[in-house]
């Protein structure tokens, strides 16, 4: 058996949950419907119960992303880390099981300061790269690195406040203001 697999590749259904996990089957099922869904690849539920178990990888498991990232790069047309035009991932945690607001997920993967002024002009939108940037950085730390959230939201409202609307909504910060929260969120990881 794989360790990766496609969000196309066919699978017998009464496997599918066991070995992809809820929400990848999900979007297995919306692609046999014809809804239109990114692409992207699974990592199997079995290489996250040898991990917990184990501590290690699965032998194999890192030569399977690899082929399924390249696989990506060359569906998409970009490539992960290219500095003008970067392919971005989103990382789900899943499982058999469902268990709402208990699954990480990590949007944005693969921006930093090269990729970000790629992003940017691909969108022609500063605020926009800015914004996914600090919320990588945001979200990204308090899963993978165990910060609190809370660090981060009270440096988001002190920022506000010292801009003198301590009630603004967060789209509303323009550009200079995300620089200096990204500048702040680098200093606090």
């Amino acid at each position: 058996m794989a360790f990766v697999y496609p969000f196309d590749a066919e699978l017998d259904p009464d496997l599918r949950i066991r070995t992809l996990g809820r929400k990848a089957a999900g979007l297995q099922e919306m692609l046999a419907l014809g809804i239109p869904v990114p692409p992207g690849f699974t990592i199997t539920t079995e290489v996250g119960k040898e991990l917990r178990e184990s501590g290690q990888w699965p032998e194999g498991v890192e030569v399977e992303v690899e082929a399924a990232l390249a696989a990506l790069e060359a569906r998409t047309g970009r490539r992960f880390g290219d500095p003008s035009d970067p392919l971005l991932l989103s990382v789900r945690s899943g499982a058999p099981v469902s268990m709402p607001g208990m699954m990480d997920t990590i949007l944005n993967v693969g921006l930093n300061h090269e990729t970000l002024e790629g992003l940017a002009a691909r969108h022609d939108d500063e605020r926009f790269a800015l914004d996914s940037y600090r919320r990588l950085l945001q979200v990204y730390s308090s899963v993978v690195r165990k910060i609190p959230a809370e660090r981060f939201q009270f440096r988001l409202q002190e920022l506000k406040t010292n801009l003198g609307h301590p009630r603004m909504a967060d789209s509303d910060l323009d550009a200079s203001a995300l620089r200096r929260l990204i500048a702040d969120y680098e200093e606090l990881i």
